[in-house]
């Protein structure tokens, strides 16, 4: 995008590559596809890169400097699949166009060159094309701005006009960065803490950005369109220069700028997102993740705006509030929830239609998607204004109301278009008979002008005795006669009337004046009618942009409606509960369940074992002990889960839910290592837990798993002890902590709010069986050996694990081992040197979590020795 001021062309360089390099040198660090005829052609170095990312042949078009020049090209007319792969690849492409008649560049002389220049720069973030992009998903495209020592976030969807600016700190960037997850991000230099297209900082000016949006948007003062951080017209303001840059003269038709208000969604970082599995799943597809197992949406705008809502749950809970009602009514209206969703099957996709449109590579059938659109949702709108028996919940009376009276435009679109309109206009069509008398009477005369040369064809043939003889058309000639080599001398003949005009290997190629007049009449309607439509084309499309922001308007309220009833739709399906949101600090769940697991055991026929939370304030921080294999991560992740299905506005997997609000929501489950920034497993795992302690409110939800166990097992007590401390202690907030250091349960004596809970097993012949139900408690051993058994670890290794494992408790109880290792810890040491009345305590405390009837022989007599053990029998 920053080319030199001029290009150094060689003297020697041929007209036409002078012109190539001269346009390169504005796009030095795109691909340019050179518009030649019916190709895109690319050469030197981008040909070499463009022929590899596609799998093209590479060739060669004449010299440069002495040595051959490379050479690749695309068919203009399947260039949007070429596009969309090297985009995928990472590329940016500069299109080159013809932009003016190569007969105009012939009557300037034989050497001139058709004039040729960028047209539009085609970025990841810049894509309209449906072929291009997902219909399913936004395609964001973000600035990053700094003033100060504010940070702030632009972004819009060029393909569906949206466009929100949000204020913020260094603190949460990461976090809205990983909600966005933008296709491309625009940032100063050294700036971005991900790939971004970097620009110099002088971009980012807040001055030159709020009058940038003045005259973009045709006003004054921004005030109208809501409260500003200046690094927010920073961003905002870089991000329409960006577009107008990459867009040239064609700019998106996009919606003002909303101020997003800081807080008002819940704060998910990039690393929960991920653990959670919200949009993406491990193996980062759609399917397997929550928005895959949820979507019920039967329009692409449906699918973004539910793919937005749960990105960004809300924090508002009237908000929450208004959404679940608006799905309760579909919910308890099974006849009018399916004809509603029945409608919106019918409804195109108003807002890439109109946005293809506003930049101007819409055609005929996006006028038509306009037309049906808005007819689909003023029918769906009376037809659900009568078929509400009760009062309609406040947002979607509101929804409704989003969707004006367009039938007069309805009615235009109508009267002007054929039923089904082509995709673009370049054979015509599109305008239906009846609209323009003189355009009927030109296609007559084109129509008319065909049956003449059929007609003279059969004369020639007939005059001249050559049974062979067609009257073909192509490019180069127009109209002509055709005759094979045997038939032409006779034609030849100057008394013949034919006039020759091009000899093939086969065939000779003659002209008359008869079939010139004719054609030339023929030609002349067929282009006047070409000419005509399109006029009526850029009518239309000027209406239809005139109405912009009421169409989006009414795209939007679509989208709304389609995401409530798919949620009602899922909802009355699986048995989801509506849940109850408040301000307050409480968490109560009966018989959660996790919905991608669920799903998945349905497919196999299995039940999944529904559980109960309760993170009430006496009772916020739940310590989780039971083998792996259990269901403790499951069980932690679906109650992170349900909480933001809860808050982005959806009923839940429960038999009940009462949540307050959750600001903010932390999962460190699992981790793996970066490698690229050369951190290990447990840095990884240490760098999230010290994200979560310094930013955890105490309105926040916590979800830990096994704190500790990527180093030794001393360090990992440690660091989890302290952490658990911190948790309960500094951030007061709800947290689940999962852990198999049994150790850690001796905490409950002190931390008032800690409750101990354990994932019940059974041991079985020998074998061990998961219940994954949670029982208040605490497991007395982690049952590795069982879980490595399971695994199918050689029964050689297992055995001998069992073995060492025998004389390392041994050892321990000899020595003291691990409990003497921890004397230095306040209650532990209080444990070791028990008073006989501490002992008879502890013993009674143990005692009062013993279930007789769930013990078996073996755990009764590993029970005996440890409450031995507690006596001091060793």
């Amino acid at each position: 995008m920053n080319a030199p001021m001029s290009p150094a062309i060689p003297a020697s360089a041929t007209p036409m590559m002078a012109q190539y390099l001269a346009i390169k040198y504005q796009a030095p660090d795109c691909l340019l596809f050179y518009r030649m005829g019916d190709f895109y052609e690319l050469f030197f170095d981008d040909a070499v890169a463009a022929a590899a990312t596609l799998d093209i042949a590479l060739t060669k078009r004449g010299q440069h400097l002495g040595e051959d020049i490379p050479m690749c090209g695309v068919p203009v007319h399947a260039a949007e699949n070429y596009l969309a792969r090297l985009i995928k690849a990472g590329h940016r492409v500069a299109i080159a166009e013809q932009t003016e008649d190569p007969a105009e560049a012939k009557k300037r002389g034989s050497k001139s060159v058709v004039a040729r220049d960028i047209v539009r720069v085609v970025t990841p973030g810049t894509l309209t094309e449906d072929a291009l992009l997902d219909a399913r998903a936004h395609n964001y495209l973000a600035a990053l701005a700094e003033v100060g020592d504010m940070l702030a976030l632009a972004w819009c969807d060029v393909s569906t006009g949206g466009f929100r600016t949000l204020a913020l700190s260094r603190a949460t960037l990461d976090a809205e960065l990983a909600r966005l997850s933008p296709a491309e991000l625009i940032a100063p230099e050294g700036l971005a803490p991900i790939p971004a297209t970097e620009l110099p900082r002088d971009r980012f000016d807040s001055g030159r950005g709020a009058e940038r949006l003045k005259r973009h948007f045709g006003v004054s003062t921004l005030d109208g369109f809501g409260r500003f951080e200046r690094a927010e017209l920073a961003a905002a303001g870089a991000l329409l220069a960006y577009l107008e840059e990459t867009g040239k003269s064609s700019l998106p038709q996009l919606s003002p700028p909303q101020p997003q208000l800081a807080g008002s969604a819940m704060l998910i970082d990039a690393a929960t997102r991920a653990s959670l599995e919200l949009t993406r799943s491990a193996a980062g597809t759609r399917g397997g993740s929550l928005l895959d197992a949820i979507d019920r949406t039967v329009t692409g705008a449906g699918a973004r705006l539910l793919a937005d809502d749960l990105a960004a749950p809300l924090t508002d809970a009237a908000m929450v509030a208004a959404r679940h009602d608006m799905v309760g009514w579909f919910v308890e209206d099974a006849i009018t929830r399916s004809r509603t969703r029945d409608a919106l099957r019918s409804a195109p996709d108003l807002e890439r239609a109109l946005s293809r449109l506003s930049v101007g590579r819409g055609g005929p059938r996006d006028l038509g998607m306009i037309r049906d659109g808005l007819a689909a949702a003023v029918e769906l709108k009376a037809m659900l204004a009568r078929a509400a028996t009760v009062e309609l919940p406040p947002l979607l009376t509101a929804t409704l109301a989003e969707i004006g009276d367009h039938a007069a435009h309805i009615a235009a679109l109508a009267a002007a278009l054929v039923a089904e309109p082509p995709l673009d206009m370049a054979n015509g069509g599109y305008i239906a008979p009846g609209y323009d008398a003189a355009l009927d009477e030109l296609r007559s005369a084109s129509a008319d002008g065909r049956r003449l040369i059929a007609a003279l064809e059969a004369r020639y043939r007939d005059e001249t005795a050559i049974p062979g003889l067609k009257v073909r058309h192509n490019n180069v000639l127009g109209y002509h006669i055709e005759v094979t080599q045997k038939h032409a001398d006779a034609l030849m003949k100057a008394d013949s009337g034919f006039i020759h005009r091009q000899t093939l290997a086969g065939v000779v190629r003659f002209g008359t004046p008869e079939l010139h007049d004719l054609a030339t009449k023929i030609l002349h309607a067929h282009d006047h009618a070409l000419a005509a439509e399109a006029a009526h084309f850029e009518e239309l499309r000027g209406g239809v942009l005139a109405e912009g922001t009421a169409i989006r308007a009414t795209a939007g309220a679509l989208a709304r409606i389609d995401v409530a009833a798919a949620l009602a739709e899922l909802a009355a399906g699986e048995g989801w509960a509506r849940p109850t949101i408040d301000d307050g600090a409480g968490f109560a769940i009966e018989g959660g369940r996790h919905p991608v697991v669920e799903a998945a055991l349905r497919r196999s026929r299995e039940p999944f074992v529904a559980n109960d939370c309760d993170l009430g304030p006496a009772s916020r921080l739940w310590l989780i002990t039971g083998p792996n294999m259990a269901g403790k991560s499951t069980f932690l992740r679906q109650n992170a889960l349900i909480a933001v299905l809860a808050q982005m506005g959806s009923f839940v997997p429960a038999a009940s839910a009462k949540l307050g609000i959750v600001d903010k929501l932390f999962s460190r489950v699992g981790a793996s290592d970066n490698l690229a920034q050369g951190r290990s497993t447990f840095m990884v795992e240490m760098v999230e837990t010290a994200a979560i302690l310094s930013q955890a409110t105490s309105r926040s939800l916590v979800i830990l798993d096994e704190v500790g166990r990527g180093t030794s097992t001393y360090d990992g007590l440690a660091i989890a002890w302290a952490v658990l401390e911190a948790v309960h202690d500094d951030l007061a907030c709800r947290c689940l902590f999962a852990t198999h250091y049994h150790e850690l349960t001796r905490l409950s004596d002190r931390l008032d709010c800690l409750s101990l809970h354990t994932v019940k097993v059974r041991e079985w012949k020998g074998e061990l069986v998961f219940l994954h139900e949670l029982t208040a408690g605490a497991a007395d051993r982690s049952y590795g050996l069982a879980v490595a058994k399971l695994a199918g670890l050689p029964p050689p290794v297992v055995a001998r694990a069992g073995e060492v494992l025998g004389r390392l408790e041994a050892g321990k109880a000899k020595t003291g081992g691990l409990a003497a290792a921890l004397d230095e810890l306040p209650l532990f040491a209080s444990v070791a040197k028990a008073e006989p009345a501490a002992i008879a305590d502890a013993l009674r405390a143990r005692l009062d979590t013993i279930r007789p009837d769930d013990l078996s022989p073996r755990e009764a007599l590993e029970l005996l020795y440890e409450l031995k053990a507690l006596r001091g029998d060793g």
